[in-house]
């Protein structure tokens, strides 16, 4: 019996997902679909310059809902995940934020009105995962570092929160949150950003910032 070539790449992709349903790095309209339902196109949709445009509909929608800079989500997304829904790390963060589901995912899901955790489905869902995680950006933002005034010096605060939590990088100005408020108003957006790399006691929160930063400036071209 013949098989046409569209049929025979649809049924070895339908293939590829049963043995590797972790292989989907997007969800597109014109992609193929998985038993679990996630579309899996060949790559990441890019515009003229390069830059990723999936999801750009869930970004921009969770970025008005909840009060968040739309390039600041693409840039998480970009580091987090190099916007592969499927991505869990070893520490069991999941999807295309990244979101733990007992800590940033609970908090997320608490804002929302909602009890418990979200699943490890629905974080592998992009359009819940977007939610969520832009979700706990509010948060860190309205909550845990109410009261920065500066949009730069929010914005480098909120990347350092997201990575390594809000009080860790709040003590290195002062135990005390106003009093750390105060202080970081007192700086520029760059004495704040030297004051990270020199200070945070985790190596990590100044190399995502500075990771995380140069991502959003080059998104912004």
């Amino acid at each position: 019996m013949k098989i046409k070539t569209g049929c025979l790449a649809a049924i070895l992709l339908l293939s590829g997902c049963a043995k590797n349903p972790q292989s989907a790095s997007t969800i597109s309209s014109s992609g193929m679909t998985c038993n679990d339902g996630i579309k899996l196109p060949t790559q990441v949709p890019v515009n003229r310059t390069g830059k990723p445009v999936a999801y750009n509909d869930d970004i921009r929608q969770a970025a008005s809902h909840y009060g968040v800079d739309e390039t600041l989500i693409k840039t998480i997304i970009q580091v987090e995940s190099g916007f592969n829904p499927n991505v869990v790390s070893a520490s069991n963060a999941v999807g295309l934020m990244q979101l733990k589901p007992s800590t940033a995912g609970r908090d997320a899901y608490r804002l929302k009105g909602l009890s418990g955790q979200p699943s490890l489905r629905e974080l592998k869902n992009p359009a819940v995962d977007i939610d969520l995680g832009t979700a706990y950006i509010n948060i860190i933002q309205s909550q845990q570092l109410a009261g920065i005034n500066n949009p730069q010096t929010l914005r480098y605060a909120t990347i350092v929160a997201y990575v390594n939590g809000a009080g860790a990088m709040l003590r290195t100005f002062a135990l005390d949150k106003r009093v750390a408020v105060s202080r970081i108003n007192q700086m520029s957006p760059d004495e704040f950003y030297q004051h990270i790399q020199k200070n945070h006691p985790a190596p990590q929160a100044p190399r995502y910032l500075s990771k995380v930063t140069t991502t959003y400036q080059a998104m912004l071209q």
